[in-house]
């Protein structure tokens, strides 16, 4: 049963088989062709002609180039037929055949040559297989292949743009990079980047936005200079969408007819404008590219015409990634080159704090400051100062020294004649700060007293100009101008601060320096007012006087001297004193001083007298400081001499070449409480120099008093020796004064300098005398007072001998002798010697040392029961375990 089922289908298997082979032929499943050796169709079979939708007919004697695409037939002469020639076959040719309706059909071509027995070819045998589906299959995978190179060439491209901006340390930077990466990503004509400047305040709405070209690559000039025109216009279009691509058509020519025109001139056919914005999506500017011919040597573009300027969508995220990237990096920079500015500004403050704090005066300091501001913070600065006189010239300076002439010209001729609309009037009209941003031509003439004022003003090219006032507590200073040229640029928010921490800090200093100066000027000025004038002419004597105020500014002392004619015509009255203190109140208790001095002199006393006097009227007179001072009279004709000191250092002698201290002492210091006044006298040999002087020339804080007293005979010896004939006062006084004192002195020197010139009528003594002591009507004091107890002198370091107390200091002097003791009135002993029974001392030793202590050292409780507690440690019986 099987067996007869399967006849039939086997004897139809076999018929198919032996069926003639032109079947097979005609309707393969692959085109058949056959060709004679120039390409002619000699036999086609009905399968390519189904594909093709063509005749038999039409096919034969055709060439098969005829059959194919423009690239085709290219192809064709040039690769297949030499390559079937010189190989006899090929495998697998690409080839696009046109049907007949005009559409491609994807082919692949085998082909064999046949040849003679010669090797001539004599057929060309060909099948053709459609390829459709396997065309597009490749295109597909051709396409894949290609847009993973492109996003490989995008992300490399975004990587190092991203390594750049990482090492780009300037806006400038980020700006060549952001051009350089973004035109060669496109493959565009050229590239821009324009960046809005910063404007203060808050935006007007529909005000255009001011902004700058900061890098461009491949633009031609008029090409910048249309996009310069457009770019404030057209930044608002940044702030309102993302990456844009305007093709030169008609909205762009409409809107912008002359850039359209260059464009269209360049052969550029799409302008694409990227948003550059920070990551808080700020616009910081815009991204400009041009798309079209990018070489104006390309003379030939595969592009088709009018698809150079299309921007694919990943090239348009590509610049959208890279002007986020910018916008970060700008704003990286920014804030780096804020931080660099902010410290310059920071050091820059603090330069000009040192330089309001060096001790200087007011017009120095300010002078100083102009100059540090154009060297940091400005290129133009004026400071205009109101003092008690009122607006004095105001200081300028200039960073540039080739225009230093104008603005020296500015303050000169035109700046006093400024009115109230001036900016730096108003900012101390008004109390506030004006910033003058941008100077344009309209503001010049308005600033200008006068055509050359205005032409001043364009040479220096000012730009900005901020002006800010000198407060303090609501009292204008003055003020203080700052200006920036073209070159500069305009100032920031942070430079106005900077300003106005400047203009604080001058303030304070100022108004710091301005009291100083008036408290120095005030004070110098007092105690020069009460400081008598030029000594008068005496008759017999050559005098010279000096005073230098200390050097420390306001530190006025009470020094003084005086020269006093007394009533008769005889005799002079000489006198130099020291108030304890170094201001005001000393100058003023110097004043009071000599006033009464001079008032005492009307009854001619004695020195001794007139001390006592002092002494006697302190209370009364309400004097707040003690002082020193040494009075004397002289008798011209006679050289008769009489000297009292209250405390006071002894008078140098120089005569016969030699320099003596005279062997005056002291009495207690004129506030101290009273006691007797001794007096010494003598006779000042003819030629001889009496040297009066105050402890400011012999004092220093690095050396013991005694060494300053031998450096002033020293020198005295010099002068003297120097000198033919009697010392010059004069000259004396400016070799003491020179050698003794620095250019900065810590106290006051008051010097009086007399030489008993040779001749003088009366005089029995001869050019070589010295001093001798002469008779003294007053009461005889003893030269020389028992010594303290020995023991009591040891506890005192071994320091035997008087105090002499003058001015401040206090010093040991084994060459003086002790006066007797204060008069047993004085409470201050039985105190004294209550406080030494405490301690465990002999209370007669006590009062033995107070009463001298209390001579020498002026009534200073502190010290007497500083020495009395070494007196304890050193002289008790029975040492620490009796205590």
């Amino acid at each position: 049963m099987d067996r007869a089922e399967n006849g039939p289908r086997d004897e139809g298997l076999a018929r198919l088989l032996e069926e003639d082979p032109a079947d097979l032929y005609e309707n393969a499943p692959c085109g058949y062709l056959s060709m004679v050796p120039d390409g002619r169709v000699v036999k086609v079979n009905g399968t390519f002609c189904a594909w093709t939708g063509r005749h038999p007919d039409d096919v034969r004697g055709r060439r098969l180039p005829d059959l194919l695409s423009a690239g085709g037939r290219v192809f064709y002469e040039t690769h297949l037929a030499p390559l079937l020639r010189l190989q006899g076959a090929v495998r697998e040719v690409a080839l696009d055949v046109v049907r007949a309706d005009g559409s491609v059909l994807p082919c692949l071509l085998n082909a064999v040559e046949v040849r003679d027995a010669e090797g001539q070819p004599v057929l060309v045998r060909a099948t053709v297989f459609e390829a459709t589906s396997r065309r597009r299959y490749e295109r597909a995978l051709l396409s894949a292949q290609r847009a993973a190179a492109d996003s490989e060439a995008r992300a490399r491209t975004l990587q190092q743009v991203v390594s750049e901006l990482a090492a780009a340390s300037s806006a400038e930077q980020v700006a060549d990079v952001v051009v350089r990466r973004a035109r060669s990503a496109v493959e565009a004509g050229g590239a821009g980047l324009w960046l809005a400047e910063p404007v203060p305040g808050e935006r007007v709405e529909g005000q255009p936005v001011p902004v700058t070209l900061a890098a461009a690559d491949g633009l031609s000039a008029e090409l910048l200079v249309e996009l310069a025109t457009a770019a404030p216009a057209g930044a608002e279009l940044v702030r309102t969408g993302g990456v844009r691509a305007a093709p030169v058509g008609p909205e762009l020519r409409q809107r912008w007819p002359g850039l359209a025109a260059t464009m269209t001139e360049a052969g550029q056919e799409a302008l694409v404008v990227v948003p550059v914005s920070a990551a808080d999506d700020r616009h910081l500017g815009a991204l400009v590219l041009v798309l079209g011919v990018t070489d104006d040597s390309e003379l030939i573009s595969l592009s088709e015409p009018g698809t150079r300027g299309a921007l694919v969508p990943a090239d348009a995220e590509l610049l959208a990634t890279l002007g986020r990237q910018a916008g970060q990096a700008l704003e990286r920079v920014r804030l780096y080159e804020e931080t660099v500015r902010q410290a310059a500004r920071s050091a820059f403050l603090l330069d000009a704090a040192r330089l309001l704090a060096a001790p200087s005066e007011v017009g120095e300091t300010v002078e100083r400051l102009a100059e540090l501001a154009v060297q940091q913070l400005a290129d133009i600065c004026v400071i205009d100062l109101v003092t008690e006189r009122g607006l004095v010239a105001p200081v300028v300076a200039h960073a540039d020294p080739a225009r230093r002439h104008l603005v020296e010209q500015l303050r000169d001729e035109h700046l006093p004649r400024r009115d109230g609309s001036h900016p730096s009037v108003r900012a101390m009209v008004e109390h506030r700060t004006i910033w003058a941003r941008g100077v344009d031509p309209p503001l010049m003439e308005l600033l200008s007293t006068s055509p050359e004022h205005l032409e001043v003003t364009r040479a220096l090219e000012l730009a900005d100009l901020i002006c800010v006032p000198l407060m303090v507590e609501g009292r204008p200073l003055g003020v203080i101008s700052l200006g920036a040229d073209a070159r500069r640029g305009r100032f920031t928010e942070a430079d106005v601060e900077t300003a106005e921490q400047l203009a604080l800090q001058m303030s304070q200093g100022m108004d710091v320096a301005q009291r100083f100066e008036l408290e120095s000027r005030t004070s110098h000025t007092l105690q020069g007012s009460l400081l008598p004038p030029d000594p008068p002419e005496v008759p017999g004597l050559a005098l010279a006087v000096r005073y230098l105020p200390g050097s420390r500014g306001a530190d006025v002392g009470g020094d003084f001297y005086d020269v006093v004619p007394l009533p008769g015509g005889t005799d002079v009255a000489l006198a130099v004193g020291d108030v304890v203190g170094h201001d005001v109140t000393a100058a003023a208790t110097m004043g009071q001083l000599r006033s009464v001095h001079r008032a005492l002199l009307v009854d001619r006393p004695r020195p001794g007298a007139l001390v006592e006097r002092l002494h006697d009227s302190w209370p009364l007179l309400g004097l707040p400081r003690m002082a020193t001072a040494l009075f004397a009279t002289l008798r011209p004709s006679t050289g008769e001499l009489r000297i009292a000191s209250a405390g006071h250092l002894p008078p140098l002698l120089v005569t016969g070449g030699r320099a003596e201290l005279l062997p005056v002492s002291p009495g207690r210091v004129l506030g101290a409480p009273p006691g007797p006044a001794p007096e010494w006298s003598g006779r000042l040999p003819a030629g001889a120099s009496l040297v009066l002087f105050t402890d400011g020339l012999v004092e220093s804080r690095t050396a013991d008093l005694d060494a300053g007293l031998d450096r002033l005979r020293a020198v005295a010896e010099e002068v003297a020796a120097e000198s033919e004939g009697p010392a010059d006062p004069d000259v004396l006084c400016d070799r003491l004064l020179a050698v003794l004192t620095g250019p900065r002195r810590a106290d006051d020197v008051a010097l009086l300098v007399l030489t008993r010139l040779s001749g003088t009528a009366g005089d029995g003594t001869g050019a070589g005398d010295v001093a001798v002591p002469g008779p003294d009507p007053g009461p005889a004091l003893p030269a020389v007072v028992p010594a303290p107890d020995p023991d009591l002198a040891d506890a005192l370091d071994g320091a035997g001998g008087d105090v002499t107390v003058s001015g401040d200091a206090m010093r040991w002097s084994p060459e003086r002798a002790e006066p007797p003791a204060p008069a047993a009135g004085f409470t201050g002993l039985d105190v004294a010697a209550g406080l030494g029974m405490a301690l465990g001392l002999d209370p007669a030793s006590v009062r033995r040392l107070v009463s001298g202590a209390l001579h020498r050292l002026s009534g200073v409780a502190g010290d007497v029961v500083g020495e009395l507690r070494q007196l304890a440690r050193d002289v008790r019986p029975g040492g620490d375990e009796d205590r």
